[in-house]
């Protein structure tokens, strides 16, 4: 199957290039804003988060009176992140050097009890900085009061893994540090979407954060030697370990991440899995004696390969493999590496070129996490690729329903990230013919200005978790291949959605954010094309000229178009005859606002066509009509005999 999304890049070298004080374009934005008690910092993977923290931290100790620096990470292999670091060398004024004795994620510092006195004892004493595992700071919160957080800076790495859930203990413990202490909180993520309905913090709380973007685009657009992305899906029926060798390049610098346990992709034994796999590149000839858990593949034309097993249990094997990953100095030191939970978050290996992973993903922040370890700039490469191997939809399967609306969502997701790989634009109202927009603005005839600073916000920073939320929407999903016309999915289906994710807003704050958020997604989903000094964008299958963009033209287009095209273009015509059976019964009911919008439509149609909409046609629109004229003449009947 063909790549969904396919990116190519400038090249211009911008955001590898350092300042004076040894700053990434990305790490140089982040430290503008230093002096903030609450700092959101999204910024994709690879783009120097980690040195980010200690420029930020360090002055934050250094100039800004702060005690100490408590740095928080999801799992212990990302604790090396953080080690000692000579930033002076490049520029800044100190460097990073936190005490080996207090990076609790290090081999040996082993038990909770003895991490969690650690900690305390960190607290107590002349130390200023700390990394610990997430599980590590929520223990030893059970164990303290709030106000102990006084004056310390707390780096909370992957913010994705708090929850405004009132179940989630991280979640919980900085509510409490922020109502109850003098705190301050540094927040760094890939992608501030968790996948599931429940938001990262609460509105209220969220407010409070200072937010610090930086996009895909911006990052991969300024690498010195990756040229293009692409991102593909390829369908495998029966066993995954039988279709495995179809789509695993073992030229190319992998990491493979295979299925959880529980999924329906898995064989439910997946020390088996990894044999299978490694069978099927060669033979293993010896384990590597340098490193007694990284085997040697011996291919069938002779090139031997390094295969790293992360899927092995053995706490001390992986541990030896974990320190082998962290000491690379080498493109020849890693060929391929094998992995189930692990080597998403956090994990760097600049050489990878392909990550490839096995079952569909439930979130498009893991999927964000595991493009990330392919996307980072590194001369052996000049294209990184992200590759989805899942099961194809069957008829005859029980699980059918769940089958197509993963390969759906799996769709959606490739889709939004096109979205966050394409270039930025800001959208303003146009006034009049004369007000011509500037460098990367784009005006509109009837947009509506933000009128808070909470709709500014969402604007300048949450449009891509907007979208990821919407595509992701099971109504939405229904809503494929588009049987809804496109104003009920501009103006009825986005604004409801919306509303559920920001139920803070008012009515004209919630129009403000859907105008932007369908603007966004039409024109980035459109082809621009530049004719002299006018540019112009392909809607609806015609070019119109972008000064005469109006928000009603707008709200006449399908904004996720093209995700609707994909079903028909990169599917067989069998897998989609079983979408849209399942997408037909499972339709959207009908409701008054749909109706509304509809109606008119219905009249234009009969007088065009001097006929009524058919419930037979071949069009789902059409059909959607009758539908609508159905609904209409039940409710009258309803209000006639009630």
């Amino acid at each position: 199957m063909p790549d969904l999304v396919n990116v190519t890049y400038a090249q211009t070298g911008q955001s590898s290039k350092n300042n004076g004080l040894g700053m990434r374009e990305m790490q140089e934005k982040a430290y503008q804003s230093r002096d903030a008690q609450y700092l959101l910092l999204k910024a994709p993977p690879a783009s120097g988060k980690s040195r980010a923290l200690m420029f930020i931290a360090l002055d934050k100790l250094i100039h800004q009176g702060l005690k100490k620096v408590i740095v928080a990470v999801p799992e212990k292999s990302i604790g090396g992140s953080f080690a000692t670091t000579a930033l002076k060398d490049f520029g800044f004024f100190s460097n990073w050097e936190p005490n080996p004795n207090y990076n609790l994620c290090t081999p040996g510092m082993d038990g909770s009890k003895s991490k969690v006195q650690a900690f305390k004892n960190f607290l107590a004493n002349g130390e200023k900085i700390l990394i610990c595992t997430h599980a590590t700071l929520r223990f030893a919160f059970e164990e303290l009061e709030e106000e102990q957080f006084n004056n310390i800076v707390l780096a909370i790495d992957e913010f994705h893994h708090v929850s405004a859930d009132c179940d989630s203990r991280l979640g919980e413990l900085i509510r409490s540090v922020m109502q109850k202490s003098t705190a301050h909180i540094i927040a760094m993520t890939g992608s501030y979407f968790r996948g599931d309905s429940v938001p990262v913090l609460l509105p209220i709380d969220e407010a409070r954060f200072t937010k610090v973007t930086y996009n895909y685009y911006e990052q991969l657009n300024g690498y010195t030697y990756l040229k293009s992305l692409g991102i593909g899906y390829h369908f495998y029926q029966g066993r995954y370990t039988s279709a495995i060798s179809e789509i695993l390049d073992t030229d190319k610098k992998t990491i493979l991440h295979i299925p959880n346990v529980n999924s329906a992709e898995s064989t439910k034994d997946k020390s088996r899995e990894v044999d299978t796999i490694l069978d099927s590149i060669g033979d293993i000839s010896m384990v590597n004696p340098e490193n007694q858990v990284i085997y040697l593949v011996r291919r069938s034309d002779g090139k031997t390969l390094r295969v790293a097993d992360l899927v092995n249990d053995n706490p001390a094997d992986r541990e030896k493999i974990v320190a082998y990953l962290r000491e690379m100095k080498s493109v020849d030191d890693m060929d391929l590496i094998i992995a189930l939970g692990m080597a998403k978050e956090g994990f760097d290996w600049p050489w990878c070129e392909h990550a490839l992973t096995v079952g569909y993903r439930g979130s498009l922040t893991e999927i964000i996490q595991i493009i990330g370890r392919a996307t980072r700039d590194s001369s052996n490469k000049n294209h990184a690729q992200f590759t989805n191997l899942i099961a194809q939809p069957d008829a005859a399967d029980d699980l059918v329903k769940i089958s197509v609306n993963n390969m759906l969502k799996a769709i959606t997701a490739s889709l939004l990230m096109e979205q966050v790989l394409a270039p930025s634009f800001t959208f303003k109202t146009k006034l009049s013919d004369e007000d011509k927009a500037g460098p990367g603005e784009i005006k509109v005839r009837g947009l509506k200005t933000p009128s808070s600073k909470r709709v500014r916000d969402i604007i300048e920073s949450d449009l891509n978790d907007l979208k990821a939320t919407i595509l992701q929407d099971n109504t939405m999903l229904r809503a494929m291949p588009g049987n809804l016309d496109p104003e009920v999915i501009n103006k009825v289906l986005i604004p409801k959605i919306i509303k559920v994710k920001y139920p803070e807003l008012s009515e004209e704050e919630v129009e403000e954010v859907r105008q932007h958020v369908v603007l966004d997604s039409v024109v980035k989903f459109g082809e621009i094309k530049e004719v002299g000094d006018k540019r112009f964008i392909r809607m609806a299958g015609q070019f119109v000229n972008i000064d005469d963009l109006h928000i009603d033209l707008i709200d006449r287009i399908n904004p996720f178009q093209k995700a609707f095209e994909i079903l028909s273009k990169s599917v067989t015509t069998k897998i989609l005859k079983i979408i849209q059976e399942v997408i037909e019964s499972t339709r959207i009911t009908m409701d008054f606002e749909e109706a509304r919008i509809l109606w008119p439509k219905i009249n234009d149609f009969k007088k065009t066509l001097n006929r009524e909409p058919s419930l037979n046609s071949n069009d789902p629109l059409e059909r959607r009509m009758a539908e609508c004229l159905i609904y209409l003449k039940e409710e009258k009947r309803k209000r006639t005999n009630g």
